[in-house]
């Protein structure tokens, strides 16, 4: 397996668990009104130490300057844009939680359309030779496969779990307790 291909999956693993883990963080808060933005914050400190942190290490061990004013500016400036675009997306993700959209679909939608956007900017900063009528057929019933692929789990997602019933586990707990079942004394 190439290695480009190894890191490509590891990404789809991360930001395919990433949704679901940052709506459980901001349930975890315990603040209906502003958990997801706490959860977002710390969001924003492991991407300091993930983001910043890392590629230090790794531009020191090469070798590389650190020193911003030196990048140029056409790089630098489309990194920063990349960086905002990123965050803004993710934050867009929270603000989408918070209006009642739950993981399976909120993130249906965005990896379902996120690779259209991709493939269709793409295309139009970086036309093939012969231009969009040389685009194969089969790409576009790719996007087409996308779009309806994202709107089916959305749409046909399976219903929420049963509810837990709590109160029976801790009846059945006390009850056990108090009959010395299970007890090692």
């Amino acid at each position: 397996m190439p290695t480009w291909l190894i890191f490509a999956l590891s990404t789809v693993a991360c930001w395919g668990v990433y949704g679901v883990f940052l709506h459980m963080g901001g349930e975890g808060m315990l603040d209906k009104e502003n958990g997801r933005y706490k959860a977002f914050l710390l969001v924003g400190l492991a991407y300091f130490v993930t983001a910043v942190l890392g590629p230090i290490i790794i531009l020191v061990m090469n070798g590389a300057s650190l020193k911003f004013w030196e990048y140029p500016g056409k790089g630098l400036t489309w990194s920063f844009i990349a960086g905002i675009v990123g965050a803004a997306g993710a934050f867009f993700v929270l603000l989408a939680f918070g209006a009642n959209g739950k993981p399976p679909q909120v993130m249906s939608i965005v990896f379902a359309g996120a690779p259209i956007v991709n493939a269709l900017v793409s295309l139009s900063l970086h036309p093939p030779k012969g231009g969009w009528d040389a685009v194969p057929m089969p790409f576009y019933l790719g996007i087409v496969m996308a779009a309806v692929g994202g709107y089916l789990v959305v749409k046909f997602k399976p219903g929420d779990p049963p509810k837990k019933k709590v109160a029976t586990v801790a009846v059945a707990s006390a009850v056990a307790g108090d009959y010395g079942v299970g007890r090692r004394d």
